[in-house]
């Protein structure tokens, strides 16, 4: 599904008449797709601390049955409310104005912070906030190389997507299996396929950018260019998270 905003733009390049004008145009662009990507993270990150912090929230989110915790009926549908979300983009980005685009995009990743929720309750805070900070440096390096580089990365991007097909056909395999040993090299495997993806979806925004700057479109773009930087920061988020943080 990611995939379909990663091509969504692909086709020529127009050159720009201005390269002052465009450069500016660009910075401005990149600006709002970071304020989108940050703006995104936060409100992720106040849902899933609401949900674990306050009774009466995460009591509609949340049930203890025998000791054991589990999703109430409103739980398990804001935890596929993301994946449903995204299906529906697939179908319907096209006819999406810029405000239908937005308010898509805030209900996606307020609906992704009750999934996140979860990491509060089986890893430590002190590791959550570590690793936060760890894939935030991260993201900052990757994304500044994917931006400055005058190398094309088209090829490794279609290497990188071909593994995250594979990866993701991994993980449901080891829902059955439960190995710890593939969940680990699985892990290990998605830390270097989104540390890729980050730089390569950064260069992509930048074209992206000049195949849309005089029709009018930018504000789409952002928004989506934002959700896929989003998904990369999360997945390598959750990745690092299981590789080295420490589990309550």
């Amino acid at each position: 599904m990611a995939d379909n905003y990663r091509n969504t733009y692909a086709g020529p390049i127009s050159r720009p008449v201005d390269q002052a004008t465009f450069d500016v145009g660009l910075r401005k662009h990149m600006l709002t797709v970071y304020n989108y990507l940050a703006s995104g993270l936060l409100l992720s990150g106040i849902v899933a601390l609401l949900i674990y912090m306050v009774p009466s929230i995460n009591s509609l989110f949340y049930t203890v049955q025998n000791g054991r915790m589990g999703f109430t009926g409103l739980g398990m549908v804001a935890v596929f409310a993301p994946l449903a979300l995204l299906f529906l983009a697939m179908f319907t980005y096209q006819r999406m104005s810029a405000g239908m685009a937005q308010a898509f995009y805030w209900a996606f990743v307020g609906s992704q912070g009750v999934g996140l929720s979860v990491l509060l309750y089986a890893y430590t805070h002190q590791s959550v906030i570590q690793v936060f900070f760890i894939t935030s440096a991260a993201f900052a390096g990757l994304s500044l190389y994917g931006y400055t580089t005058k190398r094309s990365l088209s090829a490794i991007g279609s290497f990188l997507i071909m593994g995250l097909i594979g990866l993701v056909i991994a993980s449901v395999v080891n829902i059955f299996l439960a190995s710890s040993g593939l969940a680990f090299i699985i892990s290990i495997v998605g830390v270097l396929i989104f540390s890729g993806l980050i730089a390569y979806d950064t260069q992509r925004i930048k074209e992206q950018y000049a195949a849309s700057w005089d029709r009018g479109t930018q504000d789409k773009v952002a928004i989506m260019a934002a959700l896929g930087l989003y998904l990369d920061f999360i997945n390598l988020f959750q990745f690092l998270l299981s590789i080295i943080g420490n589990r309550n």
